[in-house]
């Protein structure tokens, strides 16, 4: 009886891995965070938990919490398919599997990386410069404050789960890069 050597996409395992990481981190920090003055306003923005602060009293939008919960459902579903396709790489079903499971973090890592473009580019057309990086000055426009003169000190950063989401999806297309290897070592 001959044995068959375990075959795993290590990419893909860890890749699967991250992505529940990235969920479970994503349910605690945001992604990006904005704040004004000295906690005046807060944003807490990430694909899986985003709501608002004013004045110390968080809370959020009803569509908001029905994205994010769509949001957390596709990462959990698309890191627990890696995880399976990881250590199924050459069964017949395998290539549908990461097919896809590696999408889901690329595509929600572009959507939120450019809703968060679209938004601060719609505020700086009203005349409100909002940092996606660093900290600024904001002065409101006349218009907005009814003539008051309002500057307030506003920061906006990136956080740990936001440059994990990156890993996630290197490494993503690594394990959809290295699949093609990882089924030739079977065949030979």
């Amino acid at each position: 009886m001959i044995s068959e050597k375990r075959v795993i996409n290590w990419y893909g395992f860890s890749a699967g891995i991250l992505t529940i990481i990235v969920l479970v981190t994503s349910l605690f920090v945001p992604w990006w965070q904005l704040t004004v003055g000295d906690n005046l306003v807060k944003v807490n923005a990430s694909p899986v938990n985003t709501n608002f602060g004013l004045f110390g009293t968080n809370f959020g939008l009803p569509l908001l919490y029905a994205l994010n919960a769509v949001s957390v459902l596709t990462f959990s579903i698309s890191g627990l398919i890696m995880l399976f396709y990881s250590i199924n790489p050459t069964k017949p079903y395998a290539a549908q599997l990461l097919g896809f499971s590696y999408k889901k973090p690329l595509f929600t890592l572009l959507t939120f990386f450019s809703s968060l473009l679209i938004i601060t580019s719609i505020t700086s057309i009203v005349g409100i410069n909002v940092p996606i990086i660093g900290q600024t000055i904001m002065t409101l426009p006349a218009s907005l404050a009814m003539g008051a003169n309002i500057k307030a000190s506003v920061t906006g950063s990136f956080q740990l789960p936001f440059w994990l989401a990156i890993t996630t999806v290197i490494l993503c297309i690594l394990a959809r890069l290295q699949h093609s290897h990882v089924t030739k070592k079977v065949t030979q």
